[in-house]
């Protein structure tokens, strides 16, 4: 296996939450085992509506749970959390999802957003309540995701206190009692241990390759759900 395979799959230890589903699986992972159809959607920015590793995670579960399972990738490029909660109820609710991954930090913190983490945060909560009032036992998985910090102040793509909106991402999951899959600090120790492949895997800092997702993102992913992509 890959060194960095190995490296995101030790990190997942401190992705459960205390009170959480288990600590093996999900309860996604659960409800499949018992054969119930399930509907899983992923809600974020380009990072999710263009990201590899929702195609992959998609297709390991096509093969492990043939028939069982609808995965709708309802991202957003260049979006932020305001439109998440704007358009929450058409990309997410009328789904009917029983487990939803949410991703909008990379996108919260770009400076010319002026999106306090606060409002994030305000964003953020809106987001879960609504889904949970819709359906109670919904599954919600928080994300971390890329550095974001090629750029210079001044950037449209300059991102500002992006730690803090990672941070607080964190500190919700925690709260709430909900699964974090926290990828930020897997690409900050490539970036600093190997900076060349860093720059192959993300080129822009921001948006993995397909092969940076299926070496990094996708693999911590299906641990986290108690899949290995193997079965």
């Amino acid at each position: 296996m890959n060194l960095w395979k190995v490296l995101a799959m030790s990190m997942l230890s401190v992705l459960w939450p205390e009170g959480s589903w288990g600590e093996d699986s999900s309860r996604l992972l659960t409800h499949l085992r018992a054969g119930d159809q399930q509907v899983v959607v992923t809600y974020g920015t380009s990072l999710t509506e263009k990201g590899a590793w929702v195609t992959q995670m998609r297709q390991v579960l096509r093969d492990q749970f043939p028939g069982q399972v609808t995965v709708i990738n309802s991202g957003g490029s260049g979006m932020n959390s305001h439109w998440g909660v704007e358009n929450l109820e058409q990309r997410v609710l009328q789904k009917h999802p029983d487990t939803v991954f949410l991703e909008f930090s990379i996108n919260d913190s770009v400076a010319r957003f002026d999106l306090p983490v606060e409002q994030a945060q305000a964003n953020l909560e809106q987001m879960i309540d609504r889904i949970l009032e819709e359906n109670p036992d919904c599954e919600l998985i928080l994300m971390t995701m890329t550095p974001g910090n090629a750029y210079p102040e001044g950037h449209r793509s300059y991102r500002l206190n992006i730690e803090a909106h990672y941070e607080m991402y964190r500190k919700v999951a925690e709260e709430k009692g909900f699964m974090l899959i926290d990828i930020y600090p897997q690409w900050q120790a490539i970036q600093e241990q190997n900076p060349e492949q860093f720059q192959t895997w993300i080129p822009d800092s921001i948006h993995p390759t397909a092969t940076g997702c299926s070496e990094v993102v996708t693999p911590m992913v299906l641990k986290a759900l108690g899949l290995d992509g193997k079965d």
